[in-house]
């Protein structure tokens, strides 16, 4: 990602961490208001992270990253009193609940690999074929486990600033770093992502 474009997508964005302290402390205090203005802002920057994290599941749907997305909403909002004595930043409380949630999901994915259904559809299918859909499969395989191989710090840089889309300074509050080290940390993984699809899977870096 060149500057001029992470430049086009950070003024693009609302800060995700504007006000969200505040909010957190009325809502952990019984404000009804608070805690709906609260989720409404903290849902779309979780199901972004789920998603760059766990990619797609069959026929296209977000099904298995929307519900992890649900779960971590519910646990943040359950968690509000535990985050009024922790004194971190907001959405380093709301991605450390993200991160475990996401572990929880991988696990439980590579323990049951089965998708039953109760019925056939009798519609037509307007998703991609299955050549495109294998394609499209694999590749998100390939990012995936190139993450993977990714130390922990470098993955979650990844994610936050390309996945999510946030700033170096939001990404530096959520993770315990200064903006200038998340540049450093991410210019160095993206570094590392390019030797290993080369490594892996014969592709020359650009």
């Amino acid at each position: 990602m060149t500057p001029a474009v992470t430049g086009e997508c950070e003024r693009a964005m609302t800060s995700p961490e504007a006000g969200l302290t505040e909010l957190a402390v009325r809502a952990a205090a019984g404000d009804r208001a608070a805690v709906d203005e609260l989720l409404a802002r903290v849902r779309p920057i979780v199901v972004r992270y789920c998603r760059a994290r766990l990619g797609r599941t069959g026929g296209g749907a977000y099904t298995t990253a929307d519900d992890v997305a649900q779960e971590v909403c519910i646990a943040v909002l359950g968690a509000l009193p535990r985050y009024r004595e922790s004194g971190s930043p907001f959405t380093a409380f709301v991605f450390g609940i993200a991160a475990h949630k996401v572990a929880d999901a991988h696990r439980g994915a590579s323990r049951e690999k089965s998708e039953p259904v109760a019925a056939l559809p009798e519609r037509a299918d307007v998703h991609a074929g299955p050549e495109a859909r294998a394609v499209q499969l694999d590749a998100v395989g390939r990012m995936r486990r190139l993450l993977d191989r990714l130390s922990p710090q470098h993955r979650e840089v990844i994610v936050l600033r390309v996945g999510v889309g946030l700033t170096a300074e939001e990404t530096g509050r959520a993770l315990g770093m200064t903006a200038g080290a998340v540049r450093v940390t991410q210019h160095r993984a993206l570094n590392r992502l390019r030797a290993l699809a080369a490594e892996l899977y014969d592709e020359v870096p650009v």
